[in-house]
């Protein structure tokens, strides 16, 4: 079996007892780790209104990640493309390719990323967004990039300044078939969310593959995998290190999110039986345990999938327990 590359999904989160800054100052550590461990990208997601994430501008993090490190490709995981007009993130990331050639990628989503009110304050709208969106947004973004336009198109007389002649590796991100039918058709990479989408995994990747295009952008098609993993020494230290994050996700569904919690306040939760099925809904996408449970759950997933990259969201409180597992999974062998 062919190693799948391994690379880093940072949502920057805010824990109890810290604040924005710290999250901040802890993903410049971790980007540098994993650098150093040899992960082959960091993304940073797209978040808003969540007291515990701070990762709602990924433009400015990411442009602060890469100057932090020489190597690691930095981009988005993404880019929440209806929270944007296609200009500013072309002129956002055609910036930012200028100032580090070769090392940015654009991940693309299409999801607010957020709840309908602060959507809305995003966008400046109310009116629901159509399957046709992001096929319209992706090809004004594209011709920013390329100044390829079609004849009689009202925006080709605009040069994005940086942005035309810069283009980032450019990836479409999805948790449904429909972004993966959209990424086959027009021959891009693709990476689908399995750590809150574990159901569709297989069939999206499948629907991607079939519907595949080659294109300029890609031969065959690329897919990369999202996949949530906590490991520690022993199973047993990651399923307490664990415990925040279910906590932390049954708040989130239940409308109610704050900053990430402690380990103590997790174990101390008596969950309900409506909050332990919104937990239970989520946990084919996670993998917590010791270097060899993870192995053997990442190895399946790759079995599964065909992956050609993992990418890894770590969730935990102590910063020393997150880099620690990162550490661990650098070293684990197909």
């Amino acid at each position: 079996m062919t190693q799948p590359r391994l690379s880093v999904l940072d949502l920057a989160p805010v824990v109890e007892g810290s604040d924005p800054a710290t999250a901040l100052s802890n993903s410049t550590e971790l980007v540098r780790a994993a650098e150093r461990l040899g992960y082959h990208r960091h993304w940073v997601a797209e978040h808003h209104n969540m007291v515990g994430i701070a990762s709602s501008a990924p433009a400015v993090i990411i442009a602060h990640l890469a100057a932090a490190t020489e190597r690691i490709r930095v981009g988005s995981g993404g880019v929440m493309l209806p929270n944007h007009q296609p200009l500013v993130v072309a002129e956002q990331f055609g910036t930012l390719e200028s100032l580090h050639p070769g090392r940015i990628d654009l991940g693309i989503g299409r999801a607010p990323g957020t709840d309908q009110v602060t959507a809305a304050a995003l966008r400046r709208g109310v009116d629901p967004l159509s399957d046709e969106d992001l096929p319209r947004q992706l090809g004004e973004l594209l011709g920013f990039f390329t100044g390829e336009w079609p004849s009689g198109h009202p925006y080709s007389s605009i040069t994005a300044v940086p942005g035309e002649g810069a283009m980032p590796e450019i990836w479409l991100l999805g948790s449904s078939g429909y972004t993966a039918q959209v990424a086959g058709l027009l021959g891009m990479p693709y990476s689908f969310a399995h750590h809150f989408s574990a159901g569709n995994t297989e069939a999206a990747v499948e629907l991607y593959r079939s519907r595949f295009e080659p294109s300029a952008y890609l031969d065959a098609p690329r897919v990369m995998i999202g996949v949530g993993v906590i490991c520690a020494e022993t199973d047993e230290e990651a399923r307490w290190l664990a415990g925040p994050s279910r906590l932390a996700f049954a708040r989130l569904r239940s409308g109610r999110p704050g900053r990430f919690p402690t380990p103590e306040e997790a174990a101390a939760h008596d969950f309900t039986p409506d909050e332990e099925a919104v937990v239970s809904s989520i946990a084919k996408g996670h993998i917590f345990g010791g270097p060899e449970t993870v192995r053997a759950g990442l190895l399946d997933l790759v079995e599964k999938t065909g992956a050609d990259e993992l990418i890894v969201s770590t969730m935990v409180h102590d910063q020393a327990d997150r880099l620690k597992s990162y550490e661990l999974v650098a070293g684990i062998e197909f």
